[in-house]
């Protein structure tokens, strides 16, 4: 079975996929509503000096407002009506989670099955648009403290500014949120993850333009460039290598006599990923650290505590990096946890008769599956922190963009990666169906 798997699999082309007519459609789904997405990071919020605030991120874009500009797809420096992209969600997704963990009431809505999921995911978006409004009121009182060389930011500054600078950024994000389920439903791979992924791509170009440029103006030196690009070539083949490392538990099935035929007796393995949580800890980490930023906008031009707080959170600052890391690390182990239970696992083996050899089936699996997993995520939690933080040193210092920084980089790979396997995943079971089909047909002649 593997080895003709391996073959389907060897023999995916383009005369494949032009077959695959399901396939094509969620391509296509997917791409549209991308597009979609682009266009509306060009549709400015009203009442807004668009000038003003790219001035102002030009100047301060090295810092938190920076990455978040980069997450936005450059929506936040034109203050379209994605600014705040679908950040607020995954903040919200985030909380609901470690609800659940911490409360037996929604921990029982988990194991109610496909209602139990549809209502914890109303209660995220319930949360989601509560987030929206606290982080768009306070980009809209930071914009009305905000002055340029060209004047102020805002045209008419008051409340009637407020609410419709809350009203289109909330329903900006409740669309996104939208799309991106849409996509997760119908098109091909994660929606949340291929948003966040296009903004970054999106922007590279001119990334890209302005690392050349800052060398042919001698801000950098050619060495240093051609030593930054090899490093993050050099990080993405090690993202890949990661992502694709796992440890295969062996798994035996005894065999068993039905009527005078034997059964099973099949060994097969299982892999456990030593990254298990992919791509979640750090969009995780980054979406609780703007947090901080949006707080401080309250206090925009007027000092105080809360201009401190950003201060201290300020991208390149000490306590950023060590936040930063703390807080992948932490959901490294909490995402593993959510997605991978070793008892269940273990109750499922023992159900259907599979053992792992030397150990006993039942509680003994379970402790050994969170024995090995515990120290896979251990490594995987210190890969993660290392890939998102060692070139955060170079942006820092040198002033290079974050597009080529180590959560940008893995989440491109590592979306990317998941996007590629889905695919070939619809082209194998494409195949598998016309060979059946075609079974079918010799069958009947």
């Amino acid at each position: 079975m593997a080895s003709a798997a391996e073959q389907l699999a060897a023999n995916l082309n383009l005369g494949v996929l032009s077959k695959a007519t399901e396939l094509k459609r969620r391509i296509w789904f997917t791409l549209g509503a991308l597009i979609v997405f682009r266009i509306g990071t060009y549709i400015p919020v009203p009442g807004v000096d668009a000038s003003v605030m790219g001035e102002m991120l030009r100047q301060h874009g090295g810092g938190i407002l920076g990455m978040f500009d980069m997450f936005t797809g450059g929506a936040l420096g034109r203050m379209t009506v994605f600014a705040l992209n679908i950040m607020p969600y995954i903040s919200a997704s985030i909380i609901v989670q470690l609800m659940s963990a911490a409360m037996p009431s929604l921990e029982a809505l988990k194991k109610e099955g496909e209602s139990g999921r549809k209502k914890l995911n109303q209660y995220t978006r319930y949360l989601t648009v509560l987030i929206a409004m606290f982080q768009s009121y306070g980009i809209a009182v930071g914009l009305e403290s905000m002055r340029g060389s060209f004047g102020a930011a805002v045209i008419d500054p008051g409340w009637f500014f407020r609410l419709s600078c809350m009203i289109t950024l909330v329903g900006g994000t409740m669309f996104l949120m939208w799309v991106g389920e849409q996509i997760t439903v119908r098109g091909v791979g994660n929606g949340t993850s291929l948003i966040i992924m296009a903004g970054i791509v999106a922007n590279l170009p001119n990334a890209l333009a302005n690392l050349l440029e800052m060398g042919r103006t001698g801000a950098l030196s050619t060495f240093f460039i051609l030593a930054f690009i090899v490093i993050a070539v050099a990080v993405v083949a090690f993202i890949v290598f990661m992502e694709r490392a796992q440890r295969r538990i062996v798994i035996q099935y005894p065999k068993r006599q039905v009527g005078q035929r034997m059964f099973g007796g099949d060994s097969t393995h299982m892999p456990l990923k030593l990254n298990t949580s992919g791509v979640i800890p750090p969009i995780f980490a980054s979406s609780i650290l703007l947090i901080p930023a949006t707080i401080s906008g309250f206090s925009a031009g007027q000092g105080g505590w809360l201009a401190e707080i950003g201060g201290y959170l300020a991208h390149g600052q000490p306590l950023y990096m060590a936040t930063y890391a703390a807080m992948i690390i932490f959901f490294s182990y909490f995402y593993t946890a959510v997605v991978f239970n070793p008892q269940e696992t273990a109750d499922n083996l023992k159900k259907y008769g599979g053992f792992i050899p030397g150990i006993r089936p039942g509680t003994n699996t379970a402790e050994y599956f969170d024995y090995v997993l515990t120290r896979l995520t251990t490594v995987g939690a210190l890969y993660l922190a290392a890939v998102c933080l060692l070139p955060e040193f170079l942006i820092s210092h040198y002033g290079v963009p974050f597009y080529f920084g180590g959560t940008s980089l893995l989440i491109i790979v590592s979306v990317t990666m998941d996007t590629v396997t889905q695919i070939q995943s619809h082209l194998l079971a494409h195949q598998y169906e016309g060979l059946i089909r075609k079974a079918r047909i010799k069958g009947r002649r």
